[in-house]
């Protein structure tokens, strides 16, 4: 089998049986769901192995059949749970991780993996019962109980012809297996054939041994009794169905009747055909396809065109304008309705739910809380909330950034919550909800708060601030926290402290076009919220002119216009305001802003009410032009430039335009 065609296949699939082994581990340690995450964990594990076993990858699977093993043992109730067991569990759930990944890119070894699996085997044998092949006790009265239909007391027959393993001794039928040759893994496979069979009834004894099994000691064939009502028939095509088995003899060396030989092109089962049979068939026996995998590279692909052809859409629109032909106006009318229509395809189709990313989460924050011996409850919500792809890639660092921060900075210990009143274990809540068209992620404690004092004060020391300042608003926490290299931590911790946490969320929030904002108040907790457009490639946006020159303002951030009336304008304190139904917003002049030297504007100014989160501004600009989809183009800043702006686009006559910050202003 050329498994080189299913490595990104195994690869993604291996990933989310991960992280539901992650998730299934944080409930077994929480005591929640019974027996059920047990249950799930040996699941996940267990389909890992079979894939892997498939695949050649021998770490993955000699790993995994180990953690299946201690799970079996832990099921079956021999051995229990306890702290250490399950920081062992969460061990081997981060090496089978990372041997996934390993063993993908081809530099997977046995080395990797063998204390892990040391450890494992060490953890089963503390809670495994004494291996013995005593025969069945008799009942009282020296009776013994009535055997099964089709089983029978058996000792040690000779090996036919062919075969290499005895038969065991024990009660039922012999079952003698033969695997393919060249078979990856033969113990691994042989097991898998047990446990098929054990779904039949009792295996009661195997030759070779189960452990020498597990040490892969063993040639392509092997032997075990089964106790079962099955009929012959009924037991080859079980065990057939485990894979790689190419005979199977059941009774006394009859061999079962042969099965319909492939085509000679076909291969073994693999993985994608394993995927491929879980498909629901229709009334003719024809499996339908529902959904279909698609690179990411390709949507980046149909993303870059679709962006091409909207601009060449609005330039379309302004020839056509131009020449007055009803015409040519019609069918560019309807070319634009079909671009439309394509954009709205292509941009849902790279829309995922944010819990792809979000489900991550849980175990990083349980190993944060351990690190600092801290008691947290951690929450998600929104998790069905859709966002592009590429925005949820870039968003997942800054998120880890402020849970890592919340755990150690803002979470207090257990005894110090206890003396204050508070439940010993904080609250950490992670939400995403749609706001207009945008999405807001909000991380939230309830811990101690940001000591704006001591921000203050430190602020002050490195001569960012006044000395004479007494207090500092959201807005300049924020601006003075998220400095590189600020932190008010005394030390160096392995979560925090180095001074990049804040500063790294803002900055890469700022280059995707979204804000951030900050609310803390002392004893209660903080929040910061991070908005992002739920795409970066096409937004609508206002254009305003300045001068002779064009911007965009992204429609996310715009409340309403209004004409700059003398009637609304104010003066407070020195500053000019703007008076709008009883409310008071600041004025900003874009040619102030710009220093812009160009002729004065004639005629009315225009009013942008723009805003984020509580925060209102009245942008002032020389006119308005109307509404448009642009492309956002990424470009980098000029040295010693101004940071007004996020990004630049083309526009339908072919002329640049920068894209205005709404964050940078407020």
């Amino acid at each position: 089998m050329d498994s080189a065609q299913y490595a990104e296949l195994f690869l993604t699939e291996s990933r989310e049986h991960v992280s539901a082994i992650n998730h299934s581990l944080l409930e077994l340690e929480r005591g929640a769901g019974g027996d059920e995450p047990v249950g799930a964990i040996f699941r996940a594990v267990h389909t890992i192995k079979g894939m892997s076993a498939t695949m050649g990858y021998t770490p993955v699977a000699a790993l995994s059949h180990e953690l299946e093993t201690l799970l079996d043992r832990v099921r079956r109730g021999v051995r229990t749970i306890d702290a250490a067991l399950m920081q062992l569990l969460f061990r081997a759930a981060d090496v089978l991780e990372g041997a996934i990944e390993a063993a993908v890119s081809g530099r997977a070894t046995a080395g990797d993996v063998d204390p892990v699996v040391a450890l494992l085997r060490a953890a089963a044998d503390q809670g495994a019962p004494a291996a013995t092949t005593t025969p069945e006790k008799p009942a009282k009265g020296g009776a013994r109980k009535p055997r099964k239909r089709g089983t029978r007391a058996a000792s040690s027959a000779e090996i036919p012809a062919g075969w290499t393993a005895p038969a065991p001794d024990g009660d039922g039928l012999l079952v003698r297996v033969r695997l393919a040759d060249g078979t990856p893994l033969r113990g691994v496979r042989a097991f898998l054939v047990v446990q098929a069979a054990r779904a039949l009834g009792t295996v009661a004894a195997t030759s070779p041994s189960a452990e020498a099994m597990q040490a892969d000691a063993m040639e392509h064939d092997f032997a075990l009794r089964l106790v079962t009502d099955r009929d012959a028939d009924a037991i080859a095509a079980a065990i057939r169905a485990a894979g790689d088995v190419v005979e199977v003899q059941v009774g006394d060396g009859v061999p079962a009747p042969p099965q319909p030989a492939p085509a000679p092109e076909s291969e073994p089962a693999t993985i994608g055909e394993a995927l491929a049979s879980s498909a629901p068939a229709n009334g003719n026996g024809v499996r339908q396809q529902r959904s279909v995998r698609i690179d990411l590279r390709r949507l980046d692909n149909l993303m870059n065109l679709i962006g091409e052809l909207v601009i060449t859409r609005g330039r379309l629109v302004q020839l056509s304008a131009s020449l007055n032909d009803a015409a040519l106006a019609d069918t560019v009318a309807q070319a634009s309705r079909l671009v439309a229509d394509l954009q709205d395809e292509i941009m849902t189709s790279r829309m995922v739910p944010v819990w792809q990313v979000f489900d991550r989460f849980p175990r990083l924050v349980r190993d944060a809380a351990h690190s600092v011996s801290k008691q947290v409850e951690f929450v998600i919500e929104g998790k069905e909330v859709e966002l592009d792809r590429s925005m949820l890639d870039e968003v997942g660092d800054p998120i880890v950034h402020l849970l890592r921060n919340a755990v150690d900075h803002g979470i207090e210990p257990p005894t110090e919550r206890r003396a204050i009143g508070k439940a010993a274990a904080g609250r950490l809540t992670l939400s995403a909800l749609r706001d207009r068209s945008a999405v807001a992620i909000r991380v939230t404690d309830d811990g101690r708060g940001i000591d704006r004092g001591r921000v203050l004060r430190r602020a002050q020391q490195s001569g960012l601030v006044d000395a004479a300042r007494t207090e500092l608003s959201d807005e300049e926490l924020l601006r003075i926290i998220s400095r590189p290299g600020f932190s008010t931590a005394e030390r160096v911790t392995d979560l925090s402290g180095r001074g990049v946490g804040i500063d790294a969320v803002y900055n890469r929030v700022r280059s995707l076009g979204g804000a951030v904002d900050i609310r803390t108040e002392p004893g209660r907790g903080t929040t910061v919220t991070l908005r992002l457009p739920l795409t970066l490639a096409i937004v609508r946006s206002l254009l305003a002119r300045i001068g002779d020159e064009t911007y965009a303002i992204p429609m996310t951030h715009v409340r309403e216009t209004v004409e700059l009336l003398p009637s609304i304008l104010r003066s407070v304190k020195g500053k000019e305001v703007l008076m709008l139904r009883e409310e008071v917003l600041p004025v900003l002049r874009m040619r102030q802003l710009m220093s812009f030297d160009g002729e004065p504007v004639r005629g009315i100014e225009q009013v942008v009410i723009v805003e984020l989160a509580e925060r209102r501004a009245a942008l002032v600009v020389d006119a308005l032009i109307g509404q448009q989809e642009i492309v956002v183009k990424q470009f980098d800043g000029v040295r010693d430039g101004l940071s007004l702006f996020g990004g630049a686009t083309i526009l339908g006559d072919g002329a640049p335009a920068l894209i205005i910050d709404v964050s940078s202003l407020l």
